[in-house]
């Protein structure tokens, strides 16, 4: 297997005491190159999106309002989300590494691939960053897949503590992008969207699907759901190429969050989304890096991913499993079979 990585870590966009700092490029790098790996990665230094690119996805009142409040030196955009004087410019780099990697993969350079990229996306909406987020990276990666390479289908599944809204919103009615996102949905839990109901609108409807998830769901449940829902909707959908926001966040160090993912459930969550690319798409797939806060439960999802797309047995856990005692599914996996037949 010939696999790319793109490292973009943003040392520039950085402020103090945040979960989203400076301190996320180098532990996953350090760990990477720790492991040796990167003798058997297709190493690429990441390059900004084109502007024209980004209006594919976002308004450009919200880009000029980005750039603005860079060019004024950076400072809080909402009370979650920052910017430096550096961070427009990087957002574009992160967007342009994600695009890079499909281009490569598609294109046959790479079979698959991983792009570690700050600031993460998948929060950032049409009309709004927010959430950490700047520039939804992996929405500028599917319109890119489509607009410029000639794509059709593009599914992407977004494995997050938190649900990807952004993506949600960016392509809610479009019924040529599959979005299926699985995180935490409790009373008062960031964002606060992403309930069962919320399937797409118009021609859309049915291509979105939501996996709201009560606190404490963990290795089991995450394979009960995407063992019997995640995968048939992937195949419904039969999409030319597959993305994933790979959020290390529901992990059950995480501080930010209550589900109860060990790094072995990564693991095997990540082997089986890239087998479905191979039964699907040829295994044309990308990892776009969204959140993780703990370092080293962030570093080793990331070398588990690699492991698995440069198709090596090896995964390493030095966490161990979560404590825990999971909660019944029925209900959602029922609800979720009705609205979607599957």
């Amino acid at each position: 297997m010939t696999t790319v990585y793109i490292h973009a870590p943003a040392a520039e966009h950085d402020f103090p005491n945040h979960p989203e700092n400076a301190e996320r490029g180098p532990a996953v790098w350090s760990l990477l190159e720790e492991q040796g790996l990167f003798t058997d990665l297709l190493i690429k230094t990441p390059q900004p999106a084109d502007a024209a690119l980004l209006r594919a996805v976002h308004t450009s009142e919200m880009l000029h309002y980005m750039e603005e409040v860079c060019l004024r030196g950076g400072g809080r955009i909402d009370q979650d989300t920052y910017a430096t004087e550096f961070s427009y410019n990087l957002a574009r780099i992160a967007a342009g590494a994600v695009c890079q990697g499909v281009e490569l993969i598609v294109k046959g350079t790479a079979d698959n691939g991983y792009v570690f990229v700050r600031p993460p996306g998948h929060h950032a909406e049409i009309r709004r960053p927010g959430g950490f987020c700047l520039i939804n990276n992996i929405a500028v990666g599917a319109r890119y897949a489509q607009h410029i390479l000639g794509f059709d289908r593009v599914a992407i599944i977004d494995f997050d503590v938190h649900h990807g809204n952004g993506t949600q919103d960016i392509f809610y009615d479009d019924p040529s992008v599959l979005f299926i996102s699985s995180h935490q949905y409790t009373p008062y839990f960031y964002p606060g969207t992403g309930g069962l109901n919320e399937t797409g609108v118009g021609d859309g409807s049915g291509s979105t699907m939501n996996l709201p998830l009560p606190a404490g769901v963990g290795d089991q449940g995450f394979k009960l759901l995407y063992d019997q829902l995640v995968g048939p909707k992937l195949e419904q959908f039969k999409p030319d190429l597959l993305l994933v926001s790979a959020g290390f966040d529901a992990h059950w160090v995480d501080p930010l969050a209550q589900l109860e993912l060990s790094l072995t459930g990564y693991g095997e969550l990540c082997r089986q989304i890239i087998t479905w690319s191979q039964q699907l798409c040829d295994g044309k797939i990308l990892f776009v890096q969204e959140g993780g806060y703990v370092l080293e439960a962030l570093s080793h999802g990331v070398l588990n991913t690699v492991l698995a797309l440069l198709g090596r047995d090896r995964l390493i856990d030095p966490l161990g499993p979560s404590s825990g005692s999971e909660p019944e599914l029925e209900r959602t996996m029922t609800a979720v079979r009705g609205l979607h037949l599957i």
